[in-house]
């Protein structure tokens, strides 16, 4: 497990609160825009950071994270530009994790060996790959973990607990629960629903547990930190930045802090059950 990632949680722990874990689209809508949005990140409060790296056949986006990356990938974006960008990051900052989420395709292409030496050189921590069952874990999974990459894997409300046991088998980081069935950006889950889980996928696992799917506001973001180590926010975040952008799709001086405005009341709400649980 990257040590990044099991620092941060330790430290929330300590803090007494939960995580607030932030998704942006490495390229959207630019590629310098996107750096800047990821390198403002920590600052307006996000505690883990997952990159999205696009692909062109995204199966478990929504539609708002589908043309996030079909606008990264018109201004030029691929795997190995986005581990320029993380090395970037780390020349600023050396403790706030990163994961990458996206897809196997682009990383079978680049070579799974270079891709690993290449991402752990940069500095990423982790990654979520998407449409890699636990049947495929000999693809990379395996190669990551034996690497040093944290492997994070989704457990949903349709997941058993006899297939959690395989799911969690060689999961790493965290776990990461996506509250509904469906892709990015669905409506979200009741609270009620959300903690059973949190409580069912705890009797399998001591890692922490992170939840998103359909998180859009401060209050939706609390609610579930109430349950999780974590609360995930991605494609609200992702449609603040499209509704900045010009008539052509382009970022606007307003673009950049049209995200991080949104993490920063996200933050507030996650950080504000760390002092409801204080004596």
């Amino acid at each position: 497990m990257s040590w990044r990632i099991e620092r941060r949680f330790a430290a929330l722990r300590n803090e007494g609160r939960s995580g607030l874990v932030t998704f942006t689209m490495m390229g959207d809508p630019d590629i310098e825009t996107s750096f800047e949005i990821l390198r403002g990140l920590p600052a307006a409060g996000a505690d883990i950071i997952e990159i999205g790296s696009p692909f062109t056949d995204p199966m478990a986006d929504g539609p708002v994270i589908q043309v996030a990356g079909q606008r990264a990938l018109k201004a030029g974006i691929t795997l190995d530009k986005t581990i320029g960008l993380v090395r970037r990051f780390r020349e600023q900052d050396g403790e706030t994790p990163l994961i990458l989420m996206g897809y196997y395709n682009p990383i079978y292409i680049y070579g799974v060996e270079r891709f690993l030496r290449d991402a752990l050189d940069a500095g990423l921590d982790g990654l979520i790959i998407v449409d890699l069952p636990p049947e495929e874990d000999g693809e990379l999974c395996l190669p990551a973990l034996e690497a040093g990459l944290a492997f994070i894997r989704l457990a949903a409300p349709t997941t058993d607990d006899a297939r959690l046991e395989r799911v969690l088998a060689n999961s790493s980081g965290f776990v990461y629960y996506i509250s509904i069935t469906g892709i990015t950006g669905a409506a979200g889950a009741s609270t009620r629903s959300i903690a059973a889980a949190v409580e069912r996928i705890r009797r399998h696992t001591e890692l922490p547990i992170a939840v998103g799917f359909g998180i859009k506001t401060a209050e939706q973001a609390a609610e579930v930190a109430r349950a999780a180590d974590a609360a995930v926010v991605g494609s609200a975040i992702i449609s603040a930045i499209e509704k900045s952008l010009n008539g052509n799709g382009a970022a606007t001086p307003h673009t950049v802090d049209a995200a991080l405005s949104l993490v920063r009341a996200l933050s507030g709400g996650v950080r504000q059950t760390a002092t409801e649980a204080a004596p």
